[in-house]
């Protein structure tokens, strides 16, 4: 039986940008009449920049100047808030040195993607890359997750998708791969039970246990 392919999300599951995350948004939003609370932002993490904005902006000419000043504090920010968390590195050594099949499937745009594996030394960790532009649509639909697979020449029924919303446990579960639900990202265990996990996992070095359960 060939090892499952292992797939992760990138913020809040591999690294803790989070932080990031909300500054880039209280930037953006600064001012402004109409803006989330953090817990509405939150929720929406895991989904793409521009589907998030939409909902607080008047038309997409209008998203389009939010990303803008999004991105230019996120420029300005990311090394400084954005730090991989425990065990993150040397379980991803571990599933390299194990000769897994290993992808990326985040909804961040390609150039933020490469310069935050750069920052925080997981340039290297993947086979396959799967960034927002590469999909017409986005999770929590299966596209991005089916793409990965793809390239990864695996198939869905010996596949483990790591990822801490419920965006990335509704997408895995769409494509017919085993979930597993990090808890140490912003959503809590309620939130994630509604899109029903296949495990659980309070530390990210509990993969190798995960994995060693698919059997």
């Amino acid at each position: 039986m060939p090892r499952p392919a292992l797939l992760f999300d990138l913020d809040g599951t591999l690294i803790d940008s989070i932080g990031l995350l909300l500054e880039c948004m209280q930037f953006a939003f600064d001012g402004r009449e109409r803006a989330p609370t953090i817990p509405q932002w939150v929720a929406g993490i895991g989904t793409p920049l521009r589907t998030q904005l939409a909902e607080w902006c008047g038309g997409p000419e209008e998203v389009e100047q939010m990303v803008g000043r999004y991105r230019d504090y996120q420029e300005l920010h990311l090394e400084r808030l954005t730090t991989p968390f425990p065990g993150v590195i040397e379980t991803m050594q571990w599933a390299r040195a194990e000769g897994f099949k290993t992808a990326l499937v985040t909804s961040k745009g390609k150039g933020m993607t490469g310069r935050s594996l750069d920052h925080v030394g997981l340039a290297t960790a993947f086979d396959a890359v799967v960034t927002f532009e590469e999909t017409t649509h986005h999770k929590p639909l299966p596209d991005p997750v089916f793409l990965a697979l793809e390239r990864l020449g695996a198939s869905p029924n010996r596949a483990l998708f790591v990822g801490d919303s419920p965006h990335d446990m509704h997408a895995g579960r769409g494509a017919g791969v085993k979930t597993a639900a990090a808890l140490w990202g912003p959503f809590t265990r309620d939130e994630l039970a509604v899109a029903s996990p296949d495990f659980w996992m309070q530390r990210f070095d509990e993969l190798p246990a995960v994995v060693s359960a698919l059997g």
